[in-house]
């Protein structure tokens, strides 16, 4: 199961078959409950997730109490607060799973290791920040630039997958508008 990570990382970079369980060496794979907590706010963020089955969810607790999700995982995606992982500081979200998930962990002194020994992995990273760093921009200004409704639409369209696994009250959360309202966008006809 966790040879899914090399073929994900084939998909940008070239990686030597010999040099397959020696990346692999830096992970350890591990299955989640549902609703389990992989890392929890107020402690420090060690790790770094890759789905390798199921979905998680990054989330904070404003100050009304409410659990606001800012970001979700699936299949071969990455997920962990990158500026508490990379400062190895204490972290405001908690990485939880949605589903049962199956992911691949990597602490970060051997995410540092694996980079110095497999240089061609920086590239790959590279890549991936890149693209996670996009989709935080775009969601950020589909926040500003949409009305919820758009917004509920256009991450529809473009992610239907998500709108079907998602439970709603998370979806709500994401697309930061309240499970009742989300439903009722829903049940409007599409104009």
């Amino acid at each position: 199961m966790s040879k899914k990570i090399i073929e994900h990382f084939r998909k940008f970079i070239e990686i030597d078959p010999i040099d397959e369980n020696g990346i692999l060496d830096f992970f350890q794979e591990k299955t989640f409950a549902k609703k389990e907590n992989l890392i929890e706010s107020g402690t420090r963020c060690k790790f770094h997730f890759f789905v390798l089955n199921g979905c998680l969810r990054l989330f904070f607790v404003n100050n009304k109490g409410i659990e606001q999700t800012t970001q979700f995982a699936i299949e071969n995606w990455w997920l962990t607060d990158y500026f508490a992982f990379e400062n190895q500081a204490i972290t405001d979200f908690t990485t939880q799973a949605v589903e049962q998930t199956e992911v691949l962990i990597i602490s970060f002194q051997n995410q540092e290791k694996l980079l110095l020994q497999y240089p061609k992995l920086e590239r790959y990273f590279r890549l991936i920040y890149q693209r996670a760093y996009s989709a935080s921009q775009l969601r950020t200004k589909y926040l500003f630039d949409f009305s919820r409704e758009e917004f509920y639409h256009h991450f529809n369209d473009n992610f239907p997958t998500f709108s079907q696994r998602i439970p709603q009250h998370l979806l709500a959360s994401y697309l930061n508008m309240t499970p009742e309202y989300l439903s009722e966008i829903k049940s409007k006809k599409r104009s």
